[in-house]
């Protein structure tokens, strides 16, 4: 079920039912209700046979983790609705302070991550020739640097790994409004 942050959907009475926490994702499978992303992900590699979302061995699931890792939590946290709006308060200039802080910590987030594909396992995808949980985490951060306007010239490889995911159809189901707006 879709949840509209920017109207504040997920602070709503229906969502923090599914989500205490009032974030998303909120997903209900297998008569439980998960959240997390991350956990969410690595629960459907744990109980779909087929999934592709973890390698099976040990050291291609370290470096897919690490790659989610420097997403989910070095650059995504830094873009949360929550913490952007504190930043905003301190500014006299709250849309310039935000759109300033998104372009520094995206931008310089994923100028490092391009550097960790600089790496012989790096594929199609972020990790080999199939979208891992890698790539699920990249996605919605380069939709994050395209809204924000972040110069993302120092990032052609991940752009391209992104786009050719972006391109396939669970991705494309996926896909939240026009990343042009900024509101």
């Amino acid at each position: 079920m879709p949840v509209d942050l920017l109207s504040g959907e997920h602070k709503q009475k229906d969502h923090l039912a599914r989500n205490p926490q009032g974030l998303v994702p909120a997903l209900s499978i297998d008569g439980h209700m998960l959240t997390q992303s991350l956990a969410i992900i690595e629960y459907l590699a744990e109980t779909r046979p087929d999934s592709t979302l973890l390698p099976v061995d040990p050291l291609g699931r370290h470096r897919v983790r690490a790659l989610s890792y420097a997403i989910a939590m070095d650059i995504h946290p830094t873009c949360n609705l929550g913490v952007v709006a504190h930043v905003m308060q301190q500014s006299s200039h709250p849309d310039a302070a935000r759109a300033a802080w998104m372009r520094k910590f995206i931008g310089e987030g994923l100028t490092a991550f391009e550097r960790l594909l600089d790496h012989p396992a790096t594929g199609d995808f972020c990790h080999g020739d199939q979208p891992s949980m890698a790539d699920l985490c990249l996605v919605p951060q380069i939709y994050n640097a395209r809204r924000w306007n972040v110069d993302l010239s120092a990032s052609p490889r991940t752009l391209e790994i992104a786009d050719r995911a972006a391109a396939l159809k669970p991705f494309a189901n996926a896909r939240p409004i026009s990343p042009t707006k900024t509101t």
